[in-house]
């Protein structure tokens, strides 16, 4: 049985009747069953729900993103679980999932490497199978600190009990003090014959590690004493505790020479290398470790999946009832509707009216169809910013290209991240030999390619600086607030950067400056209605008419809760208290306001909410340097509001005040 299905038979004969297309004879010959069988099971699929007019969408998303991973990446096979479920938390749920896969692939008379991890010991604690003779279960690298479970030893060991398999550790530590120890300790012949067994492994299990501070490479303490951002700067992830770069080639750094097991060159001579990882921090990670070629069998979840596949270019095919659509045939009324001609033409067409709406703003890159610079020309000796970020949030990005803002913008797909290619060209068309800025929300698709795009600017001797936004307070605790994402205060972010730059500041005061506005800048949104996107025209979640979603993203993610139906002063309270919480401002401060809809929301409603914000900034004593309200960074039609609030000083406010003209914002000088 393939396996993105599982154990579940039934599960795969209703994909392939229902979805595939085939014949019930087919799919019993197909599975080496009676036709009696395949339709007994069908009609339980349908009797339990999992088929009604087609198969529940939720419940087979992650069977088509598995195939596509499997296709985009040569994989040998590919499990996607749901991403929320019962039974435990993800990485639980990534463990018994990995678990499954290696039941399927592991045989008698494997050497079996491990690495270390969340996932790794969840996959190891619920694995049990007895059933085979002659495995060895090798540590991939020495030991590590003693502050987590998830050591080396501690999955190595617990992996060959279930196995009942024999033990090889690495009877030293992962990372020593310096090349020398290094080169004694593999003299040693108890561990050269470790290290044997280890080069004989036809098989790894390995979690891939994110670079963020909570990451496993960090509280592994691989990193303790070092300048990550002065060697490892171009790591977004880690393998066997080795660095990979965006596109999967090492980065060397002063580790290299005092880890002891496993190294990229040898993790790819290994025949079958298993990977189990999962969740959106890991997007850019996985990508980067699909892209090196260490990884031929996968386990993750949809979400994290589809954030892969999308950083990489991939775009959804509509299903079945997509293409009854496009036949022509009445499908239930869930569906909106929009003014566009061919959605797959929507995005470079709204670009293109753009450009010819605000000509005397904005014009074209050449050679890319989907950058945009600013009519006030190239400025030698000024620090140039560039934004980005996908579609379906206009006016971002190119609305905010113009004197005193960004100097230049690139559009993706819609909700999807540009490639490197159209990031490089505008970065080449508004370099004035000042070194530029990046600015960007933190979306892994986003993260990943302008990465890649700085690498091969710098490359090209342009110096590059980025500012990684993370205004969204629901999406993350403020303990994990390099987890967020950014979302509407990047309008403040950008306003901040431009006005810096124009005024003739370095690079490294515009990074200061910008980076601190983007430390200071809050948002919290909701949402009455989903948004529904062009290809499909159907809801990105489902609300019921009496419910609102709090928390939500402005890539038609739903929210972190749903609540009842409110007055427009209770949800200005709720968005508003959210970040006064965390901002905690003093009696006397000063804040920028921004009252942004969601794309649905009309004025009126905006203007609203904005008397209740106002009223209840007056009454805690804090100041408004300026307000702004209206359409500034959608999500498509989504019907909902978000409020961002930046926590200014004295130079913020000035630089916010600073006159800029663009297409979405215009500042004469005075504040409002």
């Amino acid at each position: 049985m393939p396996m993105p299905f599982g154990d579940d038979a039934l599960l795969w004969a209703a994909w392939l009747y229902y979805e595939d297309g085939l014949t019930q004879g087919e799919v019993a010959q197909k599975m080496g069953l009676s036709r009696a069988s395949v339709n007994a099971w069908l009609a339980e699929a349908r009797s339990r729900g999992i088929v009604n007019i087609q198969i529940q969408p939720e419940r087979f998303r992650s069977v088509s993103i598995a195939r596509a991973l499997k296709n985009q990446f040569a994989l040998q096979d590919c499990l996607v679980i749901p991403s929320e479920g019962e039974g435990g938390s993800l990485t639980d749920r990534l463990g018994r999932a990995a678990a499954q896969v290696l039941k399927r692939l592991v045989r008698s008379g494997d050497t079996l490497a491990v690495t270390w991890g969340r996932a790794v010991l969840a996959a190891a604690e619920a694995f049990d199978h007895r059933g085979l003779a002659d495995i060895r279960v090798v540590q991939a690298t020495g030991s590590t600190t003693a502050r987590i479970p998830w050591t080396p030893e501690a999955c190595a060991s617990r992996l060959a009990s279930a196995l009942g398999a024999r033990w090889i550790p690495l009877s030293v530590p992962a990372i020593v003090s310096s090349p020398e120890i290094r080169d004694l300790l593999l003299a040693e012949p108890v561990l050269s014959e470790q290290l044997e067994v280890l080069r004989e492994a036809n098989r790894i299990v390995m979690g891939i590690s994110s670079m963020r501070p909570e990451s496993t490479i960090h509280t592994s303490g691989f990193l303790d004493g070092i300048d990550r951002h002065a060697h490892y700067q171009d790591a977004v992830g880690s393998l066997t505790g080795r660095f990979i770069s965006a596109r999967g080639a090492a980065v060397a750094g002063p580790l290299d020479n005092c880890t002891i097991g496993l190294d990229l060159g040898q993790l790819l001579t290994v025949p079958q290398k298993i990977a189990v990882a999962g969740g959106i921090d890991k997007v850019a990670a996985i990508l980067a470790a699909l892209r090196g070629g260490y990884v031929d069998v996968l386990v993750t979840d949809a979400l994290t999946a589809r954030g892969v596949l999308t950083a990489d270019g991939w775009q959804e095919q509509p299903r079945r009832f997509e293409a009854l659509q496009e036949a022509g045939k009445t499908l239930p009324r869930s569906t909106g509707k929009k003014l566009m001609n061919a959605a797959k033409d929507l995005v470079d067409e709204s670009l293109a009216g753009a450009l010819v709406a605000h000509e005397a703003l904005i014009a074209p890159v050449p050679g890319t169809g989907r950058a945009v610079v600013s009519r006030a020309g190239l400025r030698p000796g000024k620090v140039g910013i560039v934004i980005g970020g996908g579609a379906g949030h206009e006016p971002g990005f190119w609305g905010y290209v113009g004197k005193g803002l960004a100097d230049a913008a690139v559009v993706g797909n819609i909700f999807a991240a540009p490639p490197p290619g159209p990031i490089l060209a505008a970065s080449r068309a508004v370099d004035g030999g000042a070194g530029l800025l990046y600015i960007y929300g933190n979306f892994s698709g986003d993260v990943m390619n302008f990465s890649m795009a700085r690498e091969m600017a710098e490359a090209a001797g342009i110096p590059v600086r980025q500012i990684v936004t993370n205004d969204d307070i629901a999406s993350s605790p403020p303990d994990n607030r390099g987890a967020r994402r950014g979302v509407a205060g990047n309008v403040f972010v950008f306003r901040i950067a431009g006005a810096a730059a124009d005024l003739g500041a370095s690079l490294d005061a515009c990074e200061a400056v910008t980076r601190r506005a983007a430390q200071r800048t809050y948002t919290m949104g909701l949402a009455l209605e989903p948004a529904r996107l062009p290809d499909t025209q159907r809801p990105s979640f489902d609300l019921d008419a009496d419910q609102m979603e709090i928390g939500v993203g402005v890539h038609g993610e739903p929210g972190v809760e749903r609540r009842p139906m409110a007055s427009a002063d209770d949800a200005a309270d709720l968005l508003l208290d959210r970040i006064l919480a965390e901002m905690a401002p003093s009696t006397g401060d000063r804040v920028a306001v921004l009252v942004n809809s969601l794309g649905g929301t009309p004025a009126m409603e905006l203007y609203v909410l904005t008397r209740r914000i106002r009223q209840r900034l007056k009454a805690h004593g804090i100041g408004v340097h300026r307000t702004l309200v209206g359409p500034f960074y959608t999500s498509m039609d989504m019907e909902g509001v978000s409020l961002s609030m930046i926590h200014l000083d004295d130079e913020l406010a000035a630089l916010l005040d600073h006159p800029c003209q663009a297409p979405a914002l215009t500042i004469a000088g005075q504040s409002t």
